[in-house]
């Protein structure tokens, strides 16, 4: 029951960040073949990651699921790219819930390893944030994490109440994995709406990037 749920879990988070590097490839107007390499490295690239880091087979070079799913996402993205005006905020929804998702999935593989909860929290920001990061890299923008929008701070304080939930109450797998994906989510949602920021040492540079 877990193992097929943390599938659905672990597609659900490629089709979301797929779609989220197929829309931001889009915006930038790259033809067919980029977008898919930007939706490919946006699905793969905090797995990637954490997999190289857990010393254990990269997950989509033995899983041609995993890599059917993007290329079927992105196809599905440039076709439904014709019907879709609000580019950002579908972009924004489909990165929200990749990283609620990938946070899940990186620190259940640090589980399994029996790894201590800071690093399995670790993982789970890793997972859920360097796909994004070789993405903007990519795009040549400021990666997301790095500007003054909420967003690795999400994916710590979501999986910090994941392992709290865990360990220390009786509520049901499932349902701790699914609260915790969507409060995540939440957090995103509302750091946007309500400008919630990291504090910041420095004061305003008027000739910064914004």
């Amino acid at each position: 029951m877990h193992q097929n749920f943390n599938l659905i879990i672990e597609i659900l988070g490629t089709i979301s960040f797929a779609m989220s590097g197929a829309f931001a490839a889009m915006q930038k107007r790259f033809d067919p073949f980029g977008v898919l390499i930007i939706s490919f490295v946006t699905a793969v690239g905090g797995g990637t990651v954490r997999d190289l880091l857990l010393d254990v087979p990269v997950f989509w070079m033995r899983d041609m699921v995993m890599c059917s799913v993007i290329f079927i996402t992105c196809i599905v993205a440039m076709i439904f790219k014709s019907l879709e005006s609000r580019f950002r905020v579908t972009l924004f929804l489909f990165d929200s819930f990749g990283l609620g998702l990938f946070t899940i999935v990186g620190i259940q593989k640090g589980m399994n390893a029996d790894l201590h909860p800071i690093i399995c929290i670790t993982l789970g920001t890793i997972t859920g944030c360097f796909g994004g990061i070789i993405r903007d890299i990519l795009l040549n923008r400021i990666p997301l994490i790095f500007r003054k929008e909420i967003y690795a701070t999400a994916s710590i304080v979501g999986g910090t109440i994941f392992l709290l939930l865990v360990y220390h109450t009786r509520l049901s797998y499932t349902f701790v994995q699914i609260s915790t994906i969507l409060l995540i989510v939440l957090i995103r949602t509302l750091a946007v709406k309500y400008h919630w920021q990291m504090p910041k040492f420095y004061g305003v540079d008027n000739n910064s990037e914004a």
